[in-house]
């Protein structure tokens, strides 16, 4: 069985559905398959049942000796930076494919959505085949 797909926006929407696809199947797998964590953990703090870790940069001394050496800009770009470097790891990392993913496969629906419907030129000799040019 051959499939052939003429319609670009048929082919748009197929290559949008296939982004997600893949994104969500990913995410759903990087999800499924994280473990804890335990790196460079100071211990755990157990709040309603749940055990969450400490960091050494959680600490009240740490943020202070930053402060105290680099202002509150180096406060706040230390914080950016733990942020950032939080996305890309663990289950955050399934969010985050997840998301791009879906910006990703937004462009390719929107083009399909908003492509002519026909290619029909501006030549007249073109459309009318009957006509000498």
């Amino acid at each position: 069985m051959k499939w052939k797909i003429t319609d670009p926006q048929m082919y748009l929407n197929l290559i949008g559905v296939i982004i997600l696809l893949v994104g969500f199947g990913s995410a759903t797998l990087i999800y499924q398959t994280d473990g804890n964590d335990s790196r460079d953990v100071l211990g755990y703090e157990i709040i309603d049942g749940q055990a969450y870790p400490i960091h050494p940069e959680d600490s009240k001394m740490y943020v202070h000796d930053l402060q105290v050496i680099g202002g509150k800009a180096s406060v706040l770009i230390d914080e950016f930076r733990r942020w950032f470097v939080g996305i890309w790891r663990g289950k955050s990392l399934a969010f985050t494919v997840a998301f791009i993913s879906i910006f990703l496969s937004i462009p390719f629906f929107f083009f399909a959505k908003y492509l002519p419907d026909s290619y029909e030129s501006d030549f007249h000799s073109e459309n009318n085949q009957d006509e000498t040019g």
